[in-house]
């Protein structure tokens, strides 16, 4: 499971290596990306919301 973290915060941030973005997609499971990926973007988010909501007071 922290392979697939590592990997979907790398492609959040544009940094992931080809070698590792081959061996992802002949390797890894979709569902498990999707989901990590999903749950990373609401992380997203809600960070953005509190930092918005912290800097307007």
């Amino acid at each position: 499971m922290w392979s697939v973290i590592k990997s979907v915060l790398a492609a959040f941030f544009g940094v992931q290596r080809e070698q590792q973005r081959r061996e992802d997609f002949e390797n890894g499971r979709p569902v498990s990306f999707i989901v990590v990926g999903i749950a990373m973007a609401m992380l997203l988010v809600a960070l953005v919301a509190l930092v918005a909501t912290l800097a307007a007071r």
